[in-house]
């Protein structure tokens, strides 16, 4: 498998440090900075809509919770085995949730992306995939599918209906580049099976368990970190082209940090993504922090030059300018 000399560059959510994430301008943004890709997170409405936010709770990224005729729509769920309160898009039609306006999720972090508050409505997964193809240039979309085991539970056939999405908007038969990841793998085998033509990237968390099969196999399922050995990658093998890990799993403290990672997927034929690329002290190693204001930007080049050494072959980023810089831009 030949390697790029430096790796993919894709927009977290758009350009989430520099305005409220999953946004039409954050995208835009995103791409007008030379990201090689965006990444939306997907979730459903109760009409089986396809919904770009980063969670199904909706009450720290919208203004819902200003909105008096959805006050009784705050609830509890259980997502994924946790219990949640708030406002959730599967309570919503697609009109009324189009009514809302989107925030930013830290607003004491990011101050500057907080100014755009309650600008945008949510976007639908068609208007994100438009929105790129329209680009001037060839940008890929990294696409998330979020809780798909949850909304399955709900009735809603999530496979069924990313696929029919993909199909309309003209990205299931290769004419863009699609990367489909999850933290579920079963829901990318059911994309896989029914001929959506794509990378598909197994997404690992630096601890626990893929939801889908602890809610099959319970304690039997494998950890993430299980999956992440030698024996746990030869099992991979053919059911994905990729994982992506949290970088804690790459440059993490002693413990945390899996140093063969990289090369054990690589000598496998697997991709490795890695997620999250952010400037802010509060999100970097101890080691690259610069002072105590946790919204400070330490020495994020640092870290970033560390996980580039790892051999990755694309990062997650919430500043696509300054990754760029780091990472290098496009070569064409």
């Amino acid at each position: 498998m030949t390697r790029p000399s430096r790796p993919l560059v894709i927009g977290h959510r758009g350009a989430p440090g520099l305005r409220p994430e999953h946004t039409r301008s954050s995208y835009e943004l995103a791409v007008a900075l030379g990201v090689d890709a965006v990444e939306p997170d997907v979730v459903f409405t109760k009409d089986g809509v396809a919904v770009v936010r980063h969670e199904n709770e909706i009450g720290g990224t919208t203004d819902v919770a200003a909105r008096p005729r959805f006050a009784d729509r705050r609830t509890t769920r259980i997502v994924d085995g946790v219990p949640l309160e708030g406002w959730f898009t599967e309570d919503f039609t697609w009109d009324e949730l189009s009514t809302l306006r989107c925030r930013e999720r830290l607003p004491e972090l990011r101050p500057e992306s907080a100014a755009f508050d309650g600008q945008e409505p949510p976007l639908r997964l068609r208007e994100l995939l438009d929105l790129v193809r329209a680009a001037s240039r060839e940008v890929g979309v990294v696409l998330e599918v979020k809780h798909a085991t949850h909304f399955g539970a709900l009735g809603l056939d999530v496979a069924g209906l990313l696929h029919a999405e993909l199909e309309a908007a003209g990205w299931a038969h290769g004419q863009g580049t699609l990367i489909v990841e999850s933290f579920e793998p079963t829901i990318l085998s059911q994309l896989r099976g029914r001929g959506v033509r794509a990378q598909y990237v197994f997404l690992f968390e630096a601890d626990g368990r893929p939801y889908d099969l602890v809610a099959a196999d319970g304690e039997e399922a494998p950890t993430y970190r299980a999956l992440s050995s030698p024996a746990g990658l030869d099992g991979l093998v053919g059911a994905v082209d990729g994982i992506s890990v949290d970088k804690l799993m790459l440059v993490g403290p002693q413990g945390a940090a899996l140093p063969g990672l990289v090369a054990d997927a690589h000598e496998r034929g697997l991709r490795v993504f890695t997620w999250t690329c952010r400037p802010e002290n509060l999100f970097l190693e101890p080691r690259h922090r610069l002072g105590t204001d946790p919204a400070a930007f330490g020495d994020y080049a640092a870290e970033w030059r560390e996980i580039a050494a790892t051999g990755v072959d694309g990062v997650f980023v919430d500043h696509p300018d300054l990754a760029v810089a780091v990472f290098g831009g496009r070569e064409d």
